[in-house]
Order: C-alpha cells, then sequence, then structure tokens
C-alpha cells in the first residue's frame, strides 16, 4: 500500500505555511516602521528636521527587508511544489524495479540479475557470488564491460550446477584495465512497495525493507 502524502501534508512539510507567516512578518515589519518614521516626522525639532538622505536611507532599508522575506516566499513556494512533484513521480515507480547501490542478492524476491556501475571501461571484470557465511558459490568471468551501469544474468546456479538454496546472497565486482583496479559500486534490483516523505527528502521503500532516496536509482525495470 502506498504511504504517498496528500498535496496538503506534502505543502507543509515543505513549509508553504512559512510563507503566509512571512507575509505577515513583512507586513508587520512595514507597519511598525512607518509608525516611528511618522512619530519621528511628528516630533522633529523645526530648527533642525530630519535630513532627506536619512529618510531615504531608512525607506532603502525596508525595501531591501521586504524584497529578502518576499523572496524568502517564493523559495518556499517552490520547494513545496517541488516536493509535491517528486512525491508524484515517485510514486509512479511503485510495483517496478529498480536499480540501487548494494550488494545483495535474494533469489526469491528478485533472481538472476546482478549490476555494477565502473566509473571507466575495463578489460577484465567478474562478480563473486557469496553465501551467508562468506563463501564463494559461484563465479561469473564477463569480460571487458564499458563504463556505466551494467546489468548481468545469474542462473541461480552454484559453480558446480546445482541449484543455490534460498537464502540471502552478496556479491563482488573485480574489474581491472591493463591489470590496475577499476572503481566501481555493485548495484542490486529490487522492487518498490511504497514512497514516503522525510526530512532528507523523497525515499523509495523497497521490499526488503531497506529505503533509498530518489536520487540513488540507477536503472527502473
Amino acid at each position: 500500500m502506498s504511504t504517498v502524502q496528500d498535496t496538503t501534508s506534502v505543502s507543509s512539510l515543505f513549509g508553504a505555511g512559512s510563507a503566509t507567516q512571512a507575509k505577515s512578518s513583512t507586513k508587520e515589519t512595514e507597519d511598525r516602521f512607518l509608525s516611528l518614521l511618522v512619530a519621528q516626522m511628528k516630533n522633529q525639532d523645526p530648527l533642525n528636521p530630519l535630513d532627506n538622505a536619512q529618510v531615504t536611507s531608512q525607506l532603502a532599508q525596508l525595501s531591501t527587508v521586504q524584497g529578502i522575506e518576499n523572496m524568502n516566499a517564493t523559495l518556499e513556494s517552490l520547494a513545496a511544489s517541488m516536493g509535491v512533484g517528486q512525491m508524484s513521480e515517485a510514486a509512479s515507480l511503485i510495483g517496478h524495479g529498480v536499480l540501487v547501490p548494494g550488494n545483495t542478492l535474494n533469489p526469491s524476491l528478485q533472481q538472476d540479475v546482478v549490476g555494477f556501475e565502473l566509473s571507466r571501461p575495463a578489460d577484465s571484470v567478474s562478480i563473486s557470488i557469496l553465501d551467508a557465511a562468506g563463501n564463494e558459490v559461484r563465479k561469473l568471468d564477463l569480460g571487458s564491460r564499458e563504463e556505466g551501469v551494467n546489468v548481468v544474468a545469474w542462473d541461480g546456479l552454484t559453480s558446480n550446477g546445482s541449484t543455490a538454496p534460498a537464502g540471502k546472497y552478496s556479491f563482488v565486482v573485480d574489474a581491472t584495465q591493463s591489470g590496475q583496479k577499476v572503481s566501481n559500486t555493485a548495484l542490486y534490483l529490487n522492487a518498490v512497495t511504497s514512497v514516503s516523505q522525510s526530512s532528507e527528502g523523497v525515499k523509495l521503500n523497497l521490499a526488503d525493507n531497506e529505503s533509498v532516496s530518489y536520487a540513488e536509482i540507477r536503472q527502473i525495470f
């Protein structure tokens, strides 16, 4: 079941309500300033009236304060709008598989898919699949691979040809170019079950009870 929040609650999280407070604060500041200015002008010494430059400077300061608060209100409104848009976009991923950073495998959930992201091309890439105890059950020799995201299939078999028993597995990617290590990021496939809003932004909740940020998605299935 989706935990997508409605427009009202998401807007409040991103400060839409603060825009009203900002407008109220601006009005109060303006009223106080004008009251002080009128009182100052009424009580000025006729022989030493207010300097026009002083009045102009004070008005300029008020204008600056108003400008900053109006800009803050505009930015808060924009952030609220973007937040609602991200939630709606993320909600469309519910039920889809996503490739995100991680090195776990669970054949009963999302079998066959192993992913990785290379920082540059590699002429030799291999993947070691490990059981829960850290023992290697299969090694996949992939040869050369291009820079960026790569996805390969694991047939669920061990090195002796038997079917790997149900359970959690992990994998390690080893990539080299001319004998030099190529940095890489392991990626795993999981299903999006819901989306939620947190102080860190939109989160995708996955089938294995993990959650990732929207920006961590490398590929959508």
